[in-house]
């Protein structure tokens, strides 16, 4: 077969989709050694109660969002991205030694709101800059690269964690250190494998300067993901759930790999037949996967079934992570990309705090069937706005 035919994957994509794939990989892992082992350490090494953690991760997801708007705006209208990626990250990675010295919940609740702050300058800029590399018709296929380089550094992360657990040491601390060390590979690749790409450039009418307006069917969009928003709180119960039905602490991390693996093996796939066949179809069937694996966590109770919801979880981030981010740079013009992406973002994070503080509200005042049951009732009711609402391609 002529290799000049069939291009392989990384000559059909630029550099640098390849490089913000890296990127995300490196911070992954770096992210991903500690966010297993946090929960646990919050509610037993620092005594924290299960309502602090979700006030711990939803203002911080909140916090994001809030700059996630903002970020992309200046982007546009600057017409750089690079420089407030750059920015971001570098406040993600001091926040790891942050977090390896905290002495109380509010010290680890001071570092996770730095780091989302980094999270929120750096998001809104990434996807319009990833956006802004390809053509139309690789979309999906940039994002679906993205994000499974992400979420392969997911698999890594708890993966270090798990081996440092089992034969090495039981000091969260030393591991939250070594999480430091993968952050200098994301900035290396940030600063010196991407380029910085300009917006095209629009008619007069489309400049950047102009106003954005939200168009009646991304106001629609944005209303479904939000309602979804508002029933997907932080993965932590996940982990929390699974430590209440028997999964062993140690056992943590592992389970955080074999969902990482998932979401990594199915979101290029996924990314590639959004391009094909558009996004729609697979956002429907991702928030209703979802909206199933919730209700089973409050029925679980053997870990093998914990083990199984997490595979099927995996599977749903594959199928809308990156088909919901291509959508969104479909509504726009590179002009106004960044302008598209805040004000998605922004939903996705706005949603997080009340989500987040609902799941621990009602986790512990009527236990974990009703608190994953409404998550997965507002999923549908989701599903359901997007189905009516949000318009054809």
């Amino acid at each position: 077969m002529s290799t000049s035919k069939t291009p392989a994957l990384r000559q059909r994509l630029p550099a640098t989709v390849w490089a913000l794939g890296w990127v995300s990989f490196f911070t992954d892992v770096s992210t991903e050694i500690i966010y297993p082992l946090l929960p646990i350490f919050l509610t037993t090494t620092l005594g924290a109660s299960m309502a602090f953690v979700g006030l711990v991760e939803g203002i911080a997801e909140s916090t994001a969002s809030l700059l996630k708007i903002a970020s992309g705006w200046w982007s546009d209208r600057v017409k750089k991205r690079k420089p407030l990626m750059i920015a971001g990250y570098g406040l993600s990675a001091l926040t790891r030694p942050l977090i390896a010295l905290a002495a109380t919940g509010a010290h680890v609740l001071g570092a996770r709101f730095i780091d989302r702050i980094g999270k929120g300058i750096r998001t809104s800029p990434r996807d319009a800059l990833l956006a802004a590399s390809v053509p139309p018709e690789q979309r999906g296929a940039a994002f679906g690269v993205q994000r499974a380089m992400d979420n392969a550094g997911a698999v890594f992360g708890p993966l270090i964690a798990w081996i440092m657990l089992q034969w090495f040491t039981k000091d969260y601390r030393l591991l939250f250190w070594i999480a430091v060390i993968p952050m200098v590979g994301a900035m290396a690749s940030l600063i010196f494998g991407t380029r910085d790409q300009a917006p095209a450039a629009a008619p007069v009418e489309e400049k950047a300067h102009v106003a954005f307006k939200l168009t009646p069917g991304f106001k629609s969009y944005l209303g479904a993901v939000l309602l979804f928003t508002l029933g997907n709180s932080s993965d932590a119960f996940l982990l929390l759930r699974a430590q209440a039905v028997g999964v062993p602490v140690s056992s943590l991390p592992l389970l955080w790999l074999a969902l990482s693996l998932v979401k990594s093996l199915s979101s290029y796939p996924a990314g590639v037949l959004s391009d094909r066949l558009g996004r729609r179809g697979l956002i429907i069937g991702g928030w209703c996967v979802y909206a199933l694996v919730y209700v089973g966590f409050g029925f679980a109770s053997q870990p093998w079934h914990i083990w199984a919801l997490f595979l099927a979880y995996g599977l749903f981030y594959g199928m809308t992570e990156s088909t919901e981010r291509a959508l969104v740079a479909d509504f726009y013009p590179d002009a106004q990309r960044g302008r598209a992406f805040g004000s998605f973002n922004f939903i996705t994070g706005i949603g997080a705090l009340p989500a987040s503080l609902l799941m621990g509200w009602l986790w512990t005042a009527y236990g974990p069937l009703v608190a994953f049951g409404s998550g997965g009732a507002l999923a549908l009711c989701a599903v359901i706005w997007f189905g009516l609402k949000v318009p054809r391609a």
